[in-house]
């Protein structure tokens, strides 16, 4: 293996990066955006109130928490709802669900509940003002519910394994923000230093959501046998996450907000390059690398699914962190540009999943080196969506050939090229996917297509004698949308996905993976091809361990022989 002058490492080039194969393999890192947001609460010493507690014995009632911040508070608000299990669904189509929240700017006033009562547990058919900031809604799991609230009510504990398997005891069907509904726009908090980082008011609602739900189950049980029931064992408690079902409307989010997709990998692309380029590495940092890959692979060997596809993954995952370790024990991490080597050597070795986690790996003992690229992932989309009218016409040829260059290189005429259509449904407003060639779907396409429809303007480009990209979109408007995202992914290498996003074998839960990795998901279970269920928060202190505890270290289960 040669060596390389760690002084010319860079990031890694877009063309290998942005392809839906490795971005459907990324894993949760430092940079994600639960993790900065505890390290943020931890840090400013945030308190927590648990204001409102009112559930009766039937599970039936509201809560509040709220989450006092330096400059300002937050308050979930929850609505508990006794749900048969009949009516309980994790689809978007859904009209009722076990429990509904708000994340609401500042403290409730008891107006401001019964407005929300009359509003939250409607969801859709409900309207929020601005004084709020996200709407959401979950399910109980199951599996899992009544069977932890029947052992807590007799005295005992639930069977640890039997929580392994799942993690959860809600899942949430949605967590909506940025406007929807009547919420708050983005713009209206973005300033805040709380909320500069992207998701932060969404996290901030799943994490006390979590709390929310560990108290229901606790008070379910008491409710039920108060002189037997038991709390959770605080260990115990800790190993359950929020459940989280996602489909298809979060997709098209990569495609729509090319800048921001661009800050959110550019940061850990530098951050990865940070660290290769380290010209040595101390004995700590050695045995921390050493560590969080043991505790990767403990991780990966708990990560359960029944998707074929998913499985095969985590085999290639297991079979490579076992690899990992193996190496891991005779490498040479005391010489020069340690980590460069190691990365070399996996990218010989590895599967793009044990790749993309040991990007996680390397990133986790160097806080230090990375933490200060979590703000630089937010984006004011508007300062590049703007088109340079007087840009060349040859010039936007040449980007055209440069970055979408695997796009010119299809067969567009083929039938698989384009087998699939984007479109909005009418009943929910959210974004679906058919077949093209079975459905008259083809009027209702939304430009969820980059690489078709750069491949188009290409082909209008050649012919054209216009001077300027302006003179020829006044001629060929349908090219507009095209035109901007050619001049952003020119300036912002990372904004463009290099693939084809409607051929028959696209995989749309590869870019749900991509997103829901940033935002700090976990243990991954597609159901198909298009939805996939996740866990969040799994393994986090709870708003009143936080202070005492490390705000960082939870996101990977512990060693056993760490006696944990």
């Amino acid at each position: 293996m040669a060596e390389v002058d760690a002084s010319d490492i860079t990031c890694r080039p877009p063309e290998r990066v942005m392809r839906l194969a490795r971005l459907g393999a990324f894993h949760q890192t430092r940079l994600s955006f639960m993790r900065q947001l505890l390290r943020r609460l931890k840090a400013e010493k945030w308190r927590f109130e648990e204001r409102v507690f009112n559930i009766d014995a039937n599970g039936v009632g509201h809560a509040v928490y709220v989450a006092h911040g330096p400059e300002r508070s937050y308050s979930l608000v929850a609505f508990a709802h006794d749900l048969p299990a009949a009516r309980r669904s994790d689809r978007v189509i859904a009209t009722e669900w076990d429990a509904t929240f708000t994340l609401f700017d500042g403290i409730p006033t008891e107006d401001d509940i019964a407005r929300l009562a009359e509003n939250v547990p409607k969801q859709e058919a409900g309207r929020v003002s601005d004084r709020e900031l996200s709407l959401s809604r979950a399910n109980r799991s199951v599996r899992l519910w009544d069977y932890v609230v029947d052992r807590l009510a007799a005295g005992k504990q639930p069977d640890a394994q039997k929580v392994a398997e799942i993690g959860y005891l809600m899942r949430t069907t949605a967590v909506y923000g940025s406007g929807k509904f009547g919420a708050a726009d983005r713009e209206y908090i973005a300033d805040r230093p709380e909320c500069h980082v992207p998701f932060q008011v969404e996290m901030l609602s799943v994490y006390l959501t979590r709390a929310f739900v560990m108290d229901l189950v606790e008070h379910m049980a008491r409710m039920r046998a108060p002189d037997t029931a038991l709390a959770l064992d605080p260990a115990l408690r800790r190993r359950f996450g929020i459940g989280n079902s996602t489909g298809l409307g979060m997709a098209p989010f990569l495609i729509t907000h090319p800048a921001l997709l661009n800050n959110w990998i550019a940061a850990r692309e530098e951050a990865l390059r940070r660290v290769r380029a380290l010209p040595t590495a101390t004995p700590d940092k050695i045995a921390a690398i050493r560590t969080t890959a043991a505790r990767a692979r403990l991780h990966a060997h708990g990560w359960r699914s029944q998707h074929p596809a998913q499985l095969e993954k985590l085999q290639d995952l297991r079979d490579d962190m076992n690899t990992l370790m193996a190496h891991l024990e005779t490498a040479d991490l005391a010489g020069p540009s340690p980590w460069n080597r190691l990365w070399l050597w996996a990218e010989d070795t590895l599967s793009l999943e044990g790749q993309e986690q040991l990007v996680s790996v390397l990133l986790e003992p160097y806080g230090d080196l990375v933490d200060d690229l979590g703000p630089t992932m937010s984006a004011d989309e508007q300062d590049s969506w703007r088109i340079d009218g007087a840009m060349p016409l040859a010039e936007l040829r040449a980007i055209i050939e440069d970055v979408y260059d695997w796009a010119l290189a299809i067969d567009w005429s083929a039938k698989d090229a384009q087998a699939r259509v984007w479109y909005t449904s009418e009943e929910k407003l959210e974004p679906r996917m058919g077949e093209r060639h079975d459905e008259p779907l083809a009027p209702y396409e939304q430009p969820l297509c980059p690489g078709r429809d750069a491949a188009r303007m290409h082909a209008a480009l050649a012919v054209s004698d216009a001077p300027t990209v302006a003179e020829f979109l006044l001629k060929h408007p349908e090219h507009r949308h095209i035109a901007r995202r050619a001049q952003i992914a020119a300036r912002l290498p990372y904004a463009e996905i290099r693939d084809n996003t409607i051929d028959a074998s696209v995989m749309p839960i590869d870019m749900l993976r991509m997103k829901l990795s940033f935002f700090g998901a976990c243990h991954f279970d597609p159901r198909s091809d298009r939805w996939v269920r996740i866990n969040m928060f799994q393994y986090a202190p709870f708003p009143e361990e936080l202070s005492a505890s490390a705000a960082d270290d939870w996101t990977l289960p512990r060693l056993p022989e760490a006696g944990e």
